[in-house]
């Protein structure tokens, strides 16, 4: 646009300097007459107020281009900005951590979170420290027996399973040839450096400490060909009895599985309450983070709008299993005949079978049958294959107790009557929902 502009100013200056002159011509200080047709005006020069209009957008091309040199009001208006901006964001992260911790207060907790026992040392551990514990457990029985700690370590450390099958199949292959060939020295050496024990065995947590635990022992051995040596795992020449507890520790490599915890069910009994209904978990239920449970909340509104619309059946399956999938543990109370609760706490994926034996297990008489409802009366059957996800019983849910009507009838007319339905150590530590 600027150079539109100047072309203009120059094609002015040009004309308004009069009719062109050729080269050969003799220089003359009269200038020709211009011959022009009656018809036509003779052109003018730009007026003032033209030049002072093209002047004027000039000035406002070459404004745009420059940068703005800021004034002190400038100045202090962007600081002010910018602290009103930093301002807001202290306060929106105030108010986040806030709503964090009111959602994850201990207080507020209808139990204080998902607790494991472990199988090594029977002690209760979190949710968060269990593989730490378990880990510093396998350790600690290094200095027993190294033979079962290093097996375990292989199946517990290691999460990708296939993994774990590829070098136990090596170590494997390794016993065989052993076991076929005591006498031959070359079976009882395994080249470290060599491309498969890298790439399959190495690499696995535990497998040398297995090898080392049948009697393999780093060395260092001269290696045909080149200088130098290189590190073997050498077993020396084992007798009858050797080899047959080789054999022993290596099927037991094969059959062993991982160590894990267990989900302690932390029961717990409660007075009656009308309170029994309202459920207070921890983050440790979910598989959300803090910032989708607070979404979640916002987001149950919805689902009386979605199940009002009209949808297909692989619809509806695919929002269930999702909404199956939000859950890894569920709390759930039991409300007996005397009014009483029962509360214990499940993996969402786990039976109703499981849900049945840990009930039997809480009663005085076990041995009487009984039935259990979930919301809304349905029954739920102990012999289903059923997990308690599918059945929406998960995150929480209170279930009602019944006992089996035809029993208590006969105990009934023998004259007898039920003493307390949960066993005297729930009872001694008998707590009130608040």
């Amino acid at each position: 646009m600027k150079k539109f502009f100047e072309d203009i100013k120059k094609d002015i200056q040009f004309k308004s300097a009069g009719p062109g002159k050729k080269l050969s011509e003799a220089t003359s200080s009269k200038p020709q007459a211009v011959q022009s047709n009656a018809s036509a005006k003779p052109r003018h020069a730009p007026t003032e107020g033209a030049q002072r209009a093209g002047a004027a957008a000039l000035a406002r091309i070459e404004q745009k281009q420059r940068p703005r040199v800021q004034t002190s009001q400038d100045a202090i208006r962007n600081q002010v900005k910018r602290e009103l901006e930093a301002e807001a964001a202290a306060t929106a992260a105030e108010q986040k951590t806030t709503d964090i911790e009111a959602v994850t207060d201990p207080t507020c907790f209808s139990v204080s979170g998902v607790f494991f026992t472990c199988p090594l040392t029977g002690e209760t551990v979190t949710k968060s420290n269990r593989e730490l514990h378990i880990k510093e457990a396998i350790l600690m029985r290094f200095a027993e027996d190294p033979v079962e700690a290093s097996i375990m370590m292989i199946h517990t450390f290691n999460k990708d399973r296939e993994k774990v099958k590829a070098a136990i199949d090596i170590i494997n292959k390794y016993i065989e040839n052993i076991c076929k060939n005591p006498a031959e020295e070359k079976y009882r050496k395994i080249k470290v450096s060599n491309k498969i024990f890298q790439e399959k065995v190495r690499g696995i947590e535990g497998s040398r400490e297995f090898l080392q635990a049948l009697g393999f022992e780093s060395t260092q051995l001269p290696v045909d060909g080149q200088e130098g040596t290189e590190e073997f795992l050498v077993l020396a020449q084992p007798d009858e009895d050797a080899l047959e507890q080789i054999k022993k520790r290596r099927d037991a490599l094969q059959e062993a599985e991982p160590v894990r915890a267990t989900l302690d069910r932390q029961p717990q009994a409660f007075r009656p309450s009308p309170h029994a209904t309202r459920f207070e978990l921890p983050p440790d239920f979910y598989n959300l983070t803090a910032e989708e449970l607070k979404r979640e909340q916002q987001l149950r509104s919805e689902v009386v709008e979605r199940n009002a619309m009209l949808r297909t059946k692989a619809m509806r399956e695919k929002d269930e299993q999702r909404e199956r999938r939000k859950y890894n543990y569920t709390l759930l109370r039991v409300r007996l005949p005397d009014g009483n609760l029962l509360q214990g706490t499940f993996l969402a994926r786990e039976r109703v079978s499981v849900l049945y034996q840990f009930v039997r297990e809480c009663l005085v008489d076990d041995w009487q049958p009984f039935e259990l409802m979930a919301p809304g009366g349905q029954k739920l059957k102990e012999e289903e294959e059923v997990a308690l996800n599918e059945c929406n019983l998960a995150p929480a849910a209170l279930l009602t107790f019944a006992w089996d009507a035809g029993v208590q009838a006969d105990i009934a007319a023998a004259g007898k009557q039920n003493s307390s339905v949960l066993k005297p150590e729930l009872m001694d530590n008998i707590k009130t929902l608040s």
